[in-house]
């Protein structure tokens, strides 16, 4: 088998890792990788997004599938441009992504497919958006409807702060071309939940369920980030819950897509909130392994991740359930840079020591080799580290005592990843 995995950051190494666990005899790419993945596969120096040269090289490699990790790519129409070549490829077409990169567009599928969200209205016009604010009830959140990186939305506690985020991104050009059109919707009150399911279009397959950890402080205090870690799996992610957000959210999402002539396939990854009362609503769609989800997700699921995505990228596939059931728990925490978000220190000499131990799994996201081979920061997410258990509360600790124990200067992380699932099994 011969498998290239685009992209360069921790969710690519942890697919490197599962393709490697699957398929120990796999020939594996990564384009462009990062010094993990190059301990697994054959880095390739092509940026993620530059498609003819990707395109190049799965043909040139005679490669089974493309497995494409960021939403740029995917956005830009890669997965369209692969299989133009004749190279099957793990992921939707650029029209279909649009449940990414166009929030304004997924809302409207949203409605049609009669799916529970909040409710909303995009406007690319900042008069009209003021107006909006100031006929609506506080709280409000202000989101990008591009594509920014994981930070385009702005919970606003009074319509002053939502009027002065509709202006920072309409007016201001906060986010670029992201922002030039915002939705504005109501707060969602409850849990956020992460719920990634494999499909062809037509069948779906739920992974377990994960949290992700949004905010750069402990506590979920400071601003938002791309994730500061992950833990997997989540109570409230009950079966009976996932069945009801397969029946209620991805089917009809899938069915609206193909009736539009847009099928989706590849990871369809709804982001939750679930309510007080136990209800789920949806409050996005992404089209991709979330980051850093996905290294706390992989981790726990039985081997054959690659195998089904092999055979979804070939049209092949027969999945064996509706749901997959995980071994285990994982716990993943992001070890950053310093001012990152804003503005990350780059340059650190990074140490991690070699006896972590087997329920350790550090992947790699914002690192390089200097000439003299020493691993150094090269981003705001620097490393993410994943333990593992029986539980998320010994995966917690594990993975802080890794943490720990890697060292670079100006290192931030936080501690108190899986808060919640571990308060709950403490109640209980």
């Amino acid at each position: 088998m011969k498998v290239l995995v685009v992209g360069g950051g921790g969710r690519e190494h942890a697919l490197c890792w599962a393709v490697r666990r699957d398929a120990p005899d796999a020939t594996i790419f990564a384009a462009p990788g990062n010094p993990g993945t190059a301990t697994l596969a054959t880095n390739l120096p092509i940026a993620a997004t530059a498609t003819d040269d990707l395109v190049r090289a799965a043909r040139e490699h005679a490669v089974d599938f493309v497995i494409v990790g960021p939403e740029g790519p995917l956005a830009a129409g890669l997965a369209d441009d692969l299989r133009a070549a004749g190279v099957s490829v793990f992921g939707p077409s650029a029209a279909a992504a649009r449940l990414e990169s166009s929030k304004a567009f997924a809302k409207e599928v949203m409605r049609r497919a009669n799916v529970p969200t909040a409710a909303s209205a995009s406007f690319t016009d900042l008069d009209r958006a003021l107006a909006h604010v100031a006929a609506h009830a506080e709280p409000l959140v202000v989101k990008a409807s591009g594509l920014a990186g994981g930070k385009g939305a702005v919970v606003c506690e009074t319509r002053a702060a939502a009027k002065a985020a509709a202006q920072a991104m309409l007016a201001d050009g906060r986010f670029g071309d992201a922002g030039r059109e915002v939705v504005i919707e109501e707060f969602l009150d409850g849990e956020e939940m992460s719920v990634l399911a494999l499909t062809d279009g037509e069948q779906v397959a739920i992974l377990p369920p994960a949290q992700d950890h949004k905010r750069l402080g402990e506590g979920d205090t400071g601003p938002n980030t791309g994730g500061m870690g992950a833990c997997c799996p989540v109570t409230p992610g009950t079966r009976s819950l996932l069945t009801r957000v397969r029946r209620e959210v991805l089917v009809p999402t899938l069915r609206a897509m193909a009736r539009d002539g847009t099928p989706f396939s590849g990871v369809l990854y709804a982001g939750l909130m679930i309510r007080p009362d136990g209800s789920a609503a949806l409050i996005e769609f992404n089209c991709r392994f979330g980051d850093p989800e996905t290294q706390a997700v992989v981790p726990v699921l039985p081997p054959g991740i690659t195998h089904a995505m092999g055979a979804i990228a070939t049209g092949a596939w027969q999945p064996e359930g509706d749901l997959i059931d995980p071994n285990g728990a994982a716990v993943t925490i992001v070890l950053a840079s310093r001012g990152y978000p804003e503005r990350p220190e780059t340059g650190a000499a990074i140490t991690i020591p070699d006896d972590l131990g087997a329920d350790v799994l550090v992947f790699h996201a914002g690192t390089t080799r200097d000439d003299s081979g020493v691993l150094r920061v090269a981003g705001g997410r620097v490393l993410t580290v994943t333990g593992l258990g029986p539980d998320v509360a010994t995966a917690a600790k594990v993975s802080l005592a890794a943490c720990e124990r890697i060292r670079f200067d100006g290192r931030i992380y936080r501690r108190d990843i899986g808060r919640r699932e571990i308060q709950r099994a403490r109640a209980s």
